[in-house]
């Protein structure tokens, strides 16, 4: 289903995500001299994008969707693999990941945007009434104007 306009800043971000879970799946298995440098991709995604689009979801995205006749068990769903997936991310700032754990990740991360790509967003698009998209829309951008706007890498390492 093609994507409304007012959820592709989401699901643009959800790509750069997907890249990055991609580029692990690719590596694996991880050798344990890479394991610092993915953990830094890992955080530095988090920092400059992932954390203020889970707060952009919960905060302008979940609580419309819970309006809607069965999605409100869908949003549970997706709050808790928010703060299990940010556990992982707070694990590998502290360098903390195994490469199973960094493997483990990439495939949660990857399920959880596949989720709400095809089941959270392709619901609302049919639910929700276009003024109210165009009003998540103009919600959603004020919400990520403090994440980057494209995929990087972390600068190496002095």
């Amino acid at each position: 289903m093609l994507r409304d306009k007012n959820l592709v800043p989401l699901s643009r971000q959800h790509q750069h995500a997907l890249a990055l879970c991609v580029r692990i799946e690719r590596a694996s298995p991880l050798p344990e001299a890479n394991l610092g440098a993915w953990q830094d991709e890992i955080a530095q995604h988090f920092h400059a994008e992932i954390q203020v689009h889970f707060v952009a979801e919960e905060q302008v995205v979940f609580p419309l969707a819970r309006r809607y006749d069965g999605l409100s068990s869908l949003v549970e769903e997706l709050l808790t693999e928010h703060q299990s997936l940010r556990v992982y991310f707070q694990k590998a700032e502290a360098r903390q990941l195994s490469a199973e754990e960094i493997v483990e990740f990439a495939r949660k991360l990857s399920e959880h945007i596949r989720k709400e790509e095809r089941g959270l967003f392709e619901s609302m698009q049919e639910l929700v009434k276009p003024e109210e998209l165009a009003t998540l829309g103009r919600e959603l951008d004020r919400a990520l104007e403090n994440a980057a706007q494209s995929c990087s890498l972390p600068a190496p390492k002095k």
